[in-house]
């Protein structure tokens, strides 16, 4: 029986191998996504974004806001406009982000008390560009509030330190956890590069039964007396080896070379890892066991890998998502795969937290495996590969 195995395992190991276009895929295609969004997320938070202005006033005051505009972090001023049409046009072309107009007499209404308000337009375009351009406008508007109702204050008789305490009596210190910078590169490279890995996992997997249509291969395994159950468990053992060693350099390059967050460790990260690669096997294993050619199988796996990412709530929140949207997607095994991995490596929440996400993983491929058992049972594999 060992000397079966071992042979199924060599034989399928070699045909792996001679298909160049499997193997790229395997052992390419994840680690290209890696270097490409590694190489997109380089700067790891946006700043610099570009600001325009229109001066209406050219007052101390006014010049004082300018000022604020140059000394924040995450805004440039690249372009001075004399008039509001100027800036919009400017806007709409893409040459600035962020405009900013401070109106006639503000200076003086700003001297005499009388509310003043000074308009800010931002690009909403690219979602990006506009939640850290209002973060940064929000910083400024609060810093010279702060400013202007101090001054009224010591106009009012007060002294200077009893304005500053007045205004700084209650405090907001923001303290991001997890991800301290902000860092966009820790949250989003290794979740893109897995998404390629599990497009490419999926694929491979829906071969691993309607792969079995040569007839003289066919005809031989029939020979030989193996039992179809002994050649598929084979047949997944060799796909989930090979699918581990795929992610491993992947692991590497993000922790390692790119220093990404692990707070789980190595071996929490690696047997998560390894349940969903079983997990998504055994999806793939059914799809392949479903369709009626190799063509057929690999787009039911595509149907499924390439919007699961998207509704994994990896990059947008499963709660802003319609309720029956949230349903389907924790039907899903990669929305319990990337919820968990993102939890491990930010978080590392224990086991009591994380066994649910386990335990998901495990009867949705204890669910897969017998649906493609029992398709397999009730259908013969044709030696042309149809399932009668």
């Amino acid at each position: 029986m060992l000397k079966q195995c071992r042979a199924i395992m060599e034989r399928e190991l070699f045909y792996m191998w001679r298909d160049k276009s499997l193997r790229h895929i395997l052992l390419i295609g994840p680690l290209l996504g890696m270097l490409l969004f590694a190489g997109v997320y380089s700067y790891q938070r946006l700043g610099d974004i570009s600001t325009g202005v229109v001066d209406l006033d050219k007052s101390s005051a006014s010049r004082q806001v300018v000022t604020e505009l140059k000394n924040t972090q995450n805004l440039q001023v690249v372009a001075y406009f004399d008039s509001f049409a100027e800036l919009e046009e400017s806007i709409k072309r893409g040459e600035v982000i962020v405009g900013v107009v401070i109106p006639d007499n503000y200076g003086q209404d700003v001297a005499l008390q009388r509310q003043t308000k000074v308009a800010v337009m931002i690009d909403g375009m690219n979602m990006a560009y506009a939640t850290n351009a209002s973060s940064a406008v929000l910083t400024i508007t609060r810093t010279l509030g702060a400013q202007v109702g101090i001054q009224t204050l010591i106009a009012q008789g007060i002294q200077a330190n009893q304005a500053q305490e007045a205004y700084q009596s209650i405090a907001f210190p923001e303290e991001a956890w997890f991800n301290p910078t902000l860092n966009y590169a820790y949250f989003m490279v290794l979740g893109l590069a897995l998404n390629v890995w599990q497009q490419c996992l999926t694929l491979a997997s829906c071969m691993t039964v309607i792969g079995e249509n040569g007839l003289r291969s066919w005809l031989q395994i029939k020979v030989s007396g193996i039992s179809s159950f002994k050649l598929f468990f084979c047949k997944s053992l060799v796909h989930i080896g090979v699918f581990m060693l795929a992610v491993l350099p992947l692991y590497f390059l993000a922790f390692v070379v790119f220093k990404l967050p692990l707070a789980c460790g190595w071996p929490g990260l690696l047997l998560f890892t390894f349940l969903f690669t079983i997990t998504l096997h055994s999806l793939g294993t059914m799809m392949s066991s479903l369709g009626r050619n190799a063509v057929n199988a690999s787009r039911y796996g595509m149907i499924i890998a390439l919007p699961a990412f998207v509704i994994s709530g990896y990059t947008w929140p499963l709660e802003a998502m319609p309720h029956w949207l949230q349903s389907a997607a924790w039907v899903l095994p990669q929305t319990w795969f990337f919820q968990g991995v993102n939890y491990l490596t930010f978080k590392n929440p224990g086991w009591g937290f994380m066994s649910h996400y386990y335990l998901a993983l495990g009867l949705m491929a204890v669910l897969f495996y017998s649906v493609a058992a029992l398709r397999l049972i009730l259908s013969d594999v044709s030696p042309k590969g149809g399932l009668m």
